[in-house]
């Protein structure tokens, strides 16, 4: 199992439907609106927009864990990113990623490992599923690390893989 066989709600309603992103590269990410990290949104949809069209996925998954810093609904939520920072890349149901009811995609992302440790925690895994990276809180979009570890998994800019969006259906 993967997070790819993982069911999660979409923000907005629905299935987040997350086997559509089997075979790309999928940066995971706890998000919350209050937090001091926030401006990250703007890194990420930075980052989304630049690497999308060779197989990256963004995945924004609200948490109201760290300081009850993600208080909203979803539309509260959504409406934020979008005013805010423009977010085009997925976004899920809010859910808890440590504890007793943490959501089975964060059991398959850490599993029995260290628990997140606060908001904007990014874990990258590779186009099969496998946890390839993880990268703290702090670790801006554009650093230097996240970015060679997404371009290693991600196809050259000339393959014909390269033009697969999956949120482009």
């Amino acid at each position: 199992m993967t997070i790819f066989d993982v069911a999660i709600g979409a923000l907005t309603g629905g299935s987040a439907e997350l086997s559509q992103y089997r075979g790309n590269v999928v940066l995971v990410v706890n998000v919350a609106s209050r937090c001091g990290l926030t401006p990250q949104y703007a890194g990420l949809e930075q980052l989304y927009t630049t690497y999308r069209d060779r197989g990256l996925v963004i995945l924004g998954v609200p948490s109201n864990q760290f300081a009850a810093q993600e208080p909203g609904t979803a539309d509260d939520i959504a409406q934020f990113c979008s005013v805010n920072y423009g977010v085009t890349f997925p976004l899920t149901q809010k859910i808890d990623v440590n504890g007793p009811g943490r959501h089975p995609l964060y059991q398959e992302l850490v599993g029995e490992g260290e628990p997140i440790e606060w908001n904007f925690e990014k874990i990258l895994v590779g186009p099969d599923g496998t946890i390839e990276a993880r990268f703290e809180p702090g670790t801006e979009p554009q650093d230097e690390a996240l970015v060679a570890a997404i371009e290693k998994l991600l196809p050259p800019s000339d393959h014909p893989a390269a033009a697969h969006d999956p949120t482009q259906g």
